[in-house]
């Protein structure tokens, strides 16, 4: 059978020195791209981790310190890798859950751009699981009838993923499936967009599951003491809570997801400030002014079709008569008596 696609899929696979993401590293990495023409290409690499391996990992998929001294890190090999994958929708076995946050997590450590946004992903796993409940390897013998050669080495697992999707799409092309809520539909596809919807099934934002979309498509969060509530709704309750996870153990992309929401966050606070703003001026604005206050003295006649308007306006006091001034004005020294005023005291006094 050959894949219905639009655009090249990219079937990948990780072994790391351990599964938990954002401490452990990839030792190594492989891809096979199938394009829409049925063709494909398969590049593999082993990655030197900086780090050793434990020996409980190194006994499960077979690598060991000794086989990755001299291998690139994921710094030089990584460039090679994001432009491989390039243009490309993603499909692997756990992908959703490991692979993919795993892969975004070494890419944004050492600053090598890879953007999710726009593709599709496909979880062979998760297709396997809601139809049949079994293992990788079970899958293969069930789909494929045949046991996996190599298994837990990097490619034989890509290519056995690769297989048991085909397996898939043959077995399941007209199986209808009935879901949690009872709506009943034929989810297994020969079809990337019908593929993507059916494998994520919890909707998630950062794939390692620590904020997921709700049924209104809102970002919350899945873990914790805010699991269930609002991403946005709990930054405003606790906006702390951000930068408790921005310096905690999280996986860098699920930081980055996190980064997007909280700045998404806060342009819409300023808007929101901006328009209430906007509101209370235009409210004073058209605030009627009292009669008492509209006919104010401190403004100024027209003059000459002129508006004159006095900030601070200077208050005159009324010129005082001439006599008035002499005698209270004790700053003034006081006039020499003539005859004249004597005759005008001797008339008013009667001496």
């Amino acid at each position: 059978m050959k894949l219905n696609l639009k655009r090249p899929l990219a079937f990948f696979d990780l072994e790391a020195t351990g599964i938990t993401i954002g401490s452990d590293r990839i030792v190594e990495i492989a891809v096979l791209k199938v394009f829409p023409d049925g063709s494909k290409e398969m590049k593999n690499q082993r990655i030197n981790p900086e780090m050793p391996i434990p020996l409980e990992t190194s006994l499960i998929h077979g690598i060991y310190d000794e086989d990755i001294k001299d291998a690139p890190t994921f710094k030089q090999a990584g460039p090679v890798f994001a432009a491989f994958l390039e243009g490309c929708d993603l499909a692997g076995y756990n992908s959703n859950k490991f692979d993919i946050p795993m892969l975004m997590d070494e890419f944004l450590r050492v600053g090598v751009p890879f953007d999710l946004d726009n593709r599709k992903f496909v979880d062979v796993q998760n297709i396997f699981h809601q139809m049949e409940q079994r293992t990788l390897k079970a899958a293969y013998r069930f789909y494929c009838g045949k046991d996996i050669e190599n298994a837990h080495s990097a490619d034989a697992d890509t290519t056995a993923t690769y297989e048991v999707l085909l397996g898939q799409l043959e077995r399941y092309k007209d199986t209808e499936f009935k879901d949690k809520k009872g709506n009943v539909s034929v989810p297994v596809q020969n079809d990337i967009d019908a593929l993507h919807k059916f494998t994520n099934l919890h909707n998630p934002v950062d794939f390692a599951g620590r904020l997921v979309f709700n049924d209104k498509g809102i970002e919350v969060f899945n873990f914790g003491k805010h699991k269930g509530k609002c991403v946005e709704d709990v930054f405003h309750a606790e906006p702390s809570y951000y930068s408790w996870m921005q310096n905690g153990d999280f996986p860098l992309y699920t930081k980055k997801c996190l980064e997007k929401i909280w700045v998404k966050w806060n342009e819409k606070k300023v808007l929101i400030k901006k328009s209430t703003e906007k509101r209370v001026v235009a409210e004073v604005v058209n605030v009627p002014v009292p009669n008492h206050l509209a006919t104010s003295r401190l403004v100024a006649p027209k003059k000459d079709n002129d508006v004159v308007r006095q900030k601070n306006p200077v208050v005159v006091k009324p010129k005082e008569p001439e006599a008035q001034r002499s005698l209270f004005n004790k700053n003034e020294p006081a006039a020499p008596l003539t005859d004249s005023m004597l005759e005008e005291l001797k008339k008013k006094f009667g001496k």
